[in-house]
């Protein structure tokens, strides 16, 4: 398969996995620490998503390399949690992720009424 794409090539053709859409999502209302983001996840997919530890720093992992999230100084001092937030690279690749989930969603929406018709 072949996109086409436009100057913000990256951004519009590379679709976000679930983990990193919910993770990038979960971090756009409040810095959050791991357990948090396990738990905001699940909370965002009604359930249906569940990360393992794993999954979720290997998804850290590759969201600080990238930029889009970076490590964040909280006041808890009591176990030695990392925190991490959405940085603004973070929150552009996330809203250029709606936008093309919005756009298929149109397109699908659109063909579905005319099979109907």
């Amino acid at each position: 398969m072949r996109h086409v794409a436009s100057s913000d090539a990256v951004m519009e053709t590379t679709p976000l996995t679930e983990p990193v859409f919910l993770v990038l999502l979960s971090l756009v209302q409040a810095p959050r620490h791991g357990y948090a983001l396990l738990k905001d996840t699940e909370a965002l997919s009604d359930g249906r998503v569940r990360l393992s530890t794993g999954t979720l720093y290997g998804v850290i992992h590759r969201l600080l390399e990238s930029g889009w999230i970076e490590r964040f100084e909280t006041d808890d001092t009591s176990r030695d949690k990392q925190s991490y937030r959405l940085t603004s690279l973070g929150k552009r690749f996330l809203q250029a992720e709606l936008d093309r989930m919005k756009q298929l969603t149109r397109v699908a929406t659109a063909r579905l009424r005319s099979r109907e018709a």
